[in-house]
């Protein structure tokens, strides 16, 4: 799933595609798109997707992991030795018990980045949180697209990376990567997300009558949504259905959503992530008003019942099949951070 189609699939939801920066939505920056330091790079950064071999997976080597040997903890990963192989090495170092990663699933991970001659971390997600982005459809270096699909969530995996697959001749210079280095990750892979993913908070009672009614279920299977008769708000309302425990949203966050929305007026579909089949990865300031003031401040893993009244939303312009003035009524689960 490319960004392009994302956008063209949930028109409704954009104020504009304006500023996006490149056609996956992503700025040109080395950096990663949930905050990454600009004296750091992620593995977000690839020289480009065009032409890039498919590698042959060997099994080693990788240098030693000498501390923090356990899932989700920071580990110390000693300097190379020897001659790096010329193809990708992957080492499983903890097998998980959880789903297989596929290409075009979202995957959260902490990870620690360094180069095989010196041992020097060019970057690691460890100080500042996970990391998510889209596996096997190179919006990440070519050695994670082909090292971590089929592994299982919950493992600790470790890459060794010859240039073809990370930088390439050109290197990285911002984080001192020269264009000979092999690189060597440790990757923890926390959780993966797809079409079929769902919010998996603790439920909230809904109480109030004169409020719609979002299902509960956590199948991955749209929720129910049943709109109440009577007159709508005519304020904001942003309640929780399901209310996780994972950060608070913040107003210049990225989110990856699950969806879906009806017109207060005829309980109808207008549109939702589920019937795409792909999850909406969006910067949250450049959805409709609705959503910004609706979901910042909300924690991340909860399903959210926002209420949207027409001046938060669209006012008196129609938008494909959004009638003019229209109060809209979404489910929102908000699955991770970018």
């Amino acid at each position: 799933m490319r960004r392009r189609s994302v956008l063209l699939a949930v028109p409704a939801l954009m104020l504009t595609a304006a500023g996006c920066g490149g056609s996956d939505g992503k700025s040109d920056s080395a950096s990663s798109p949930s905050g990454t330091p600009s004296d750091t790079v992620s593995p977000t950064t690839t020289p480009s997707a065009a032409g890039t071999p498919t590698a042959k997976i060997v099994g080693g080597p990788v240098p030693d992991i000498t501390a923090g040997t356990a899932f989700n903890h920071k580990p110390t990963v000693a300097k190379g030795a020897g001659t790096p192989s010329k193809d990708l090495a992957v080492k499983t170092v903890i097998t998980g018990d959880g789903p297989v990663i596929a290409s075009g699933d979202f995957v959260q991970v902490n990870y620690v980045g360094q180069v095989w001659d010196t041992a020097k971390v060019f970057d690691t997600s460890f100080s500042r949180g996970p990391y998510t982005n889209i596996i096997g459809q190179g919006k990440v270096i070519p050695g994670w697209d082909q090292g971590l699909v089929g592994q299982k969530v919950k493992s600790r995996v470790e890459l060794a990376i010859p240039p073809a697959l990370g930088y390439g001749s050109s290197g990285n210079a911002q984080a001192g990567i020269k264009g000979t280095d092999t690189l060597v990750f440790v990757v923890d892979v926390i959780d993966r997300f797809n079409g079929k993913s769902s919010s998996t908070g603790t439920k909230v009672a809904q109480t109030d009558a004169s409020l719609p009614k979002i299902g509960t279920n956590t199948d991955g299977a749209a929720p129910s949504i049943t709109v109440p008769k009577g007159k709508a708000p005519t304020k904001l309302v942003s309640e929780y259905i399901l209310e996780g425990d994972g950060p608070v949203v913040k107003a210049t966050d990225n989110l990856l959503l699950q969806y879906k929305g009806v017109l207060w007026d005829t309980g109808k579909q207008f549109d939702a992530s589920y019937t795409n089949g792909q999850l909406a990865a969006f910067p949250l300031a450049q959805l409709i008003k609705g959503w910004q003031q609706g979901l910042a401040g909300k924690k991340v893993g909860s399903r959210v019942m926002l209420v949207t009244p027409p001046d938060l939303a669209y006012g008196s312009t129609a938008n494909q099949g959004i009638p003019a003035n229209s109060t809209l009524v979404f489910s929102l689960d908000i699955l991770a951070l970018l």
